[in-house]
């Protein structure tokens, strides 16, 4: 078992891609350690446009919403802090997940849950 969390797109695949050092929360956690991205089934659409808005070099980078990996694991971070406040540009949350060594994993197709959860990745069923 695995810990995972699930992000829309196209949050998960900057996650994974190096481009999103934190990623907000309302809630605190004491969870650090290696964890899977899932990629949920929903894509956030207002995501995308505050992306090309204020990122368009970073959004011409990013699949569009119909070809991009949803409802699965598409990587793995480092989750090394919980912080109330970041300097990234990313921050705006209550609460921030600092994400390091973000790695895109080949995908694999699972159900997503609320909050950190436990996943059998991998696993054949």
């Amino acid at each position: 078992m695995a810990k995972a969390l699930s992000l829309k797109q196209p949050f998960a695949w900057l996650v994974v891609n190096g481009y999103k050092p934190v990623e907000n929360r309302e809630w605190r956690t004491k969870h650090r350690g290696w964890t899977l991205i899932h990629a949920s089934k929903n894509v956030d659409h207002e995501g995308y446009a505050w992306l090309k808005q204020n990122l368009p070099e970073i959004f011409l980078l990013v699949p569009k919403p119909e070809d991009i990996e949803k409802g699965g694991v598409v990587g793995i971070v480092q989750i090394t802090d919980c912080v109330d406040h970041h300097l990234s540009i990313w921050f705006f949350g209550k609460y921030g997940f600092v994400i390091e060594e973000a790695t895109p994993l080949p995908f694999y197709p699972s159900q997503g849950q609320v909050g950190l959860f436990n996943i059998d990745y991998g696993s054949k069923k």
